[in-house]
Parts: structure tokens; sequence; C-alpha cells
């Protein structure tokens, strides 16, 4: 069996100046297929115990305005109890409709989510946006 190789045979083949683009494809696709599976399994729900704040507490002002949630969902500034719909206004004539003033939230453990947001809601479409949150002092080590 003989073969013939000459110069003009090589010649005859076109020359081909396009990239193949694939074997690219190929690689994109399984990685967006294992990006598409890792992605759910990277996000858990995470149960949070959330320590004791052991910073040291800052300087509250001559007259600080306390607004606190009791477990019952009862508000009151200062010592006077008020509805979350007369929030504002009595934080107004606390203030004196200074919106600068801090005010400092505090609620028992057992008040939801949902009433210290609304009560934040409330100081918030009053005016007042400087909202400190209270908690109990304590050494942090666990």
């Amino acid at each position: 069996m003989a073969f013939k190789l000459s110069h003009a045979d090589a010649e005859d083949l076109p020359v081909n100046h396009e990239i193949n683009v694939t074997p690219f494809i190929d690689v994109m696709l399984v990685l967006l297929i294992i990006f598409m599976v890792a992605a759910p399994l990277a996000t858990v729900d995470v149960k949070v115990d959330l320590p004791v704040a052991n910073a040291q507490p800052s300087a509250t002002p001559d007259q600080p305005i306390y607004l606190t949630i009791e477990d019952s969902g009862r508000l009151t500034v200062n010592d006077r109890q008020v509805t979350i719909a007369a929030l504002g206004d009595a934080i107004d004539e606390l203030a004196g409709r200074d919106i600068e003033q801090r005010v400092f939230l505090r609620a028992d453990k057992s008040v939801s989510y949902e009433q210290i947001m609304d009560a934040m809601n409330a100081l918030r479409a009053a005016g007042y946006l400087r909202v400190a949150l209270m908690g109990a002092e304590g050494t942090g080590a666990s």
C-alpha cells in the first residue's frame, strides 16, 4: 500500500479562519447548570440567637424621650399612654417639634417585630428619624 504525498494536495484545502465556539458553549452550559444547582444550596435559613450588647452606653440628653412598647402592646411616651395614631403628636409636645430629637425605643422581649415596625413607621411619618433602640445591659459573655 503506497501513499502519495504531494504538495499540491495540501494547497487544495481551504484555510479556516473562524473560531470554533462549540466547546466554549458546552463549557458555559455546564457551568450554568452547576451554578443553578449550587445557588439554592448556598442560601440557608439560619436561626439567630443574638447576644446581649456589651457596648458602652452613650450619654442621654437631659430630658430624653422614651417610647415604650409593653408586652400587652400598650404604647407609652415617657409616662403617658398613647395610641399609634397619636404617637407623633405626643412626641411633638415633648420635643417641641424638634425633629432632630432622638427618641429612645424600648420594647419587651415578647413584643412582635411587627409592633416595633409599626411604631417606627409612625415615628418616621411624624418626621422623627433619629431612633435609638435600647436593650438590656449585660456582660455579653455566653
